[in-house]
């Protein structure tokens, strides 16, 4: 195990700066961070980055936890919180009023970089975009995240990197807002949508492709369906329904382009999906609607192990600080885990990181009792033991 070495007042903990490296390369690019008026910043952006990273890792629950944490841990103290330390006002005023450009633009740097450095699967269906929506519950003071009476949540509007299992964008919004016009903010040309039937639509089918944006996206049963051609059903398969076809009522709601209609059968339930990729087979649009579950199974883990919906901010824009800050520290999770383990994120390797994490902070009193007799100046410094 790396040895820890005290040098200049401060700490390097391996596992962590392993972990911290991709945002040390952006942060030197990074909009810079201004203080209002003529008062002086009582936390720079990488120090305000580094504690929700922290609060992240480290399964804390209250921003007050957090604080605490800060100014008692030898570690936080002097490697995650600002030099002259914070208190929770001016780490309250920070997360509610300050920094939403910089995280964002961390967050899509990061992404930048593990898209180029995560293996890509399933090449074959393209570049899928699940796309999807999560509650956010909220209290009563947060004005700005209408639900119902009585009730506060906010909604985060999210697209998931399905070919590399990692977060690609994020919108914020009251828990009443309709997910379905963010699906052409969150697609690029030429990627594909995989979407529940929540967001079917059929004047959105004719916007997508004429926006050059593709879509897989499951309806309803009871939709109308009006048969332009059927395509051959492949022998001894689960697909019952292949066919390119107008969706809707006539004059009503029915669509301008025709789409590919796909029915298929598991474990008992027919599911219908329409669809614009008319280069995959039946069997293929089947697969790519399943790995739709890939943002479910994402939301759910996300909430869980890293507590990124216990609220720290009661703000829009502070909650959007926080969730930019959980997709940050994910992926930072995804690139550490591949470079180290050559695995995706998971728990195991979450609580690995954290116990390693730990026991490196374990050694800091070691180190500060270990005399310095060499008379030079202290730099710190890593030790790799025999």
């Amino acid at each position: 195990m790396p040895r820890i070495v005290r040098r200049r007042g401060k700490y390097l903990i391996p596992s962590f700066t392993k972990l911290w490296k991709p945002v040390q390369l952006i942060l030197p690019n990074t909009p810079p961070l201004t203080s209002r008026g003529n008062r002086p910043l009582q936390m720079e952006f990488e120090h305000h980055l580094k504690a929700l990273v922290y609060y992240h890792l480290e399964d804390h629950v209250s921003a007050q936890e957090l604080i605490q944490e800060l100014q008692e841990n030898d570690f936080a103290r002097q490697y995650i919180a600002p030099p002259d330390g914070i208190e929770k006002s001016s780490f309250s005023e920070a997360i509610n009023s300050r920094g939403l450009e910089q995280f964002l633009y961390v967050f899509e740097q990061l992404y930048s970089q593990a898209y180029q450095t995560l293996p890509v699967e399933h090449t074959e269906l393209g570049e899928l975009i699940a796309i999807d929506g999560s509650l956010i519950d909220g209290v009563l003071s947060m004005t700005w995240a209408d639900y119902r009476k009585g009730s506060k949540k906010a909604k985060s509007h999210l697209g998931f990197d399905i070919n590399r299992s990692i977060p690609r964008k994020v919108y914020l919004t009251d828990g009443k807002t309709d997910e379905r016009p963010f699906v052409s903010k969150i697609l690029n040309p030429g990627q594909t949508g995989v979407m529940d039937r929540y967001y079917q639509h059929h004047g959105n089918f004719d916007l997508y492709q004429q926006e050059g944006k593709h879509f897989i996206c499951r309806i309803k049963a009871s939709t109308k369906k009006t048969c332009l051609k059927s395509n051959e059903l492949p022998k001894d398969s689960f697909i019952f329904y292949d066919a390119l076809v107008l969706l809707g009522t006539p004059y009503v709601n029915q669509t301008k382009k025709e789409v590919r209609l796909v029915g298929y059968t598991v474990e008992g339930i027919k599911y219908w999906v329409a669809t614009d990729r008319f280069d995959l087979t039946a069997e293929q649009v089947a697969m790519a609607y399943k790995l739709r579950w890939e943002v479910e199974k994402f939301f759910a883990w996300w909430k869980r192990h890293l507590n990124v919906y216990h609220l720290i901010a009661r703000s829009e824009h502070g909650l959007m600080v926080q969730i930019l800050a959980g997709l940050i520290t994910y992926l930072l999770l995804a690139i550490y885990c591949h470079e180290e383990h050559g695995e995706k994120v998971s728990i195991k390797r979450v609580r690995e990181l954290r116990n390693q994490m730990r026991n490196e902070i374990a050694q800091l009193d070691e180190a500060d009792s270990e005399p310095d007799n060499s008379g030079l100046q202290k730099d710190f410094s890593i030790h790799a033991s025999p």
